[in-house]
């Protein structure tokens, strides 16, 4: 493993190789300058278009930038992780046809994992170096339940942690006052900038600031040297733990150890925060097939929800944690395809009796 080169285009698979021990993937390749992937999107819809489902949007895609229609803007395209919209076709709304649960998975005649793949359909474009797969669903999961809770973000400040291509951020800012788009590595907050900066039409519509800024996970504090590029100053650190009312987090519980970075994030900062906080985490629930069991597993979804059970039954300090699927039955405005692997978990921090 530590022999492989990855060049600035490596992503990783949508179907993940669970490889226990090989400690923190994305943050040794970030720390020896190697980009895990670079994603520039734009987000193209009016203020009114959440709401009206009839609103018109267009769509065009080049090398610079993704564009993403508007929900029932019936313009045809693909988006990046989602699978492709056609004319008139509704959203996917609840199928799945490319994975089943744990030991139900479908095999085939020798017992191998069969992978069904979804036919492309005889209507459909020639997709050929089409950039779909590069923003996994679970951030436009967690992007379509920040537009239908509103409430939950209108006029807060929030912080995203691990925010890969800052989507999720983007999205928060067009109802929250102040968001923190937070991740590891210059190369990959250059371009959570870069996409910030594409889309801040969205954030100035509703007076929203996004800052992207560095936030290691396995660090027990933030970096404030002023040389560092995505520093926090005295100010913003102030502002965090003042004002912080809601985290959140999307598809970054790949990797054991740094799910219990997460977590162990997640408690720390509640606990200095001034107020009462709720963090909302999605994650896609994975098939791997370990040489351990010899068998199709779920290890990385299972390891999450044990650390969701950790979490709950926590019996120190001044918070206690209450922990709650969230039913993924609000409306779908972006297109993906949202199968039943996709879950959002809430987790509510409240004084401790």
């Amino acid at each position: 493993m530590d022999e492989v080169t990855f060049k600035s285009d490596t992503v990783l698979s949508d179907v993940h190789l669970y490889t226990p021990n090989q400690r923190h993937l994305m943050v040794r390749l970030n720390g020896v300058g190697q980009p895990v992937f670079l994603s520039q999107f734009k987000l193209l819809w009016s203020q009114d278009s959440w709401r009206d489902s009839g609103a018109e949007g267009g769509h065009h895609r080049d090398a610079h930038s993704w564009e993403v229609p508007p929900a029932g803007s019936g313009s045809p395209g693909s988006i990046p992780g989602s699978g492709h919209s056609r004319e008139g076709s509704p959203l996917q709304a609840g199928a799945d046809t490319s994975g089943q649960e744990g030991a139900g998975a479908q095999l085939d005649e020798d017992g191998d994992l069969d992978v069904v793949r979804r036919p492309r359909a005889a209507s459909d474009p020639d997709l050929e170096g089409s950039p779909r797969d590069k923003v996994w669903r679970g951030a436009l999961l967690l992007a379509d339940y920040i537009l239908f809770r509103r409430d939950l973000f209108q006029g807060r400040t929030v912080l995203e942690l691990g925010a890969g291509t800052g989507l999720a951020s983007i999205v928060a800012a067009t109802v929250a006052q102040t968001v923190y788009c937070t991740d590891v590595g210059a190369d990959l907050l250059a371009m959570c900038q870069r996409n910030v900066a594409l889309n801040s039409h969205l954030a100035a519509a509703g007076g929203g600031v996004v800052k992207v800024k560095e936030l290691d996970w396995l660090k027990d504090d933030f970096c404030t040297d002023p040389e560092a590029p995505f520093s926090w100053s005295e100010g913003d650190i102030a502002d965090l733990y003042d004002h912080t009312t809601v985290l959140f987090a999307a598809e970054v519980f790949y990797d054991d150890d740094l799910t219990d970075a997460l977590f162990a994030t997640l408690s720390r900062l509640a606990h200095r925060l001034k107020n009462a906080c709720t963090a909302i985490l999605s994650v896609e629930k994975r098939l791997n097939f370990t040489l351990r069991h010899l068998d199709v597993t779920c290890e990385a979804y299972d390891h999450f929800r044990s650390s969701l059970h950790a979490l709950e039954k926590l019996a120190h300090g001044k918070l206690r944690f209450v922990v709650e699927p969230v039913e993924a039955s609000f409306p779908q405005l972006l297109v993906y395809e949202r199968i039943r692997q996709l879950e959002l978990w809430k987790i509510v921090a409240e004084p401790a009796a």
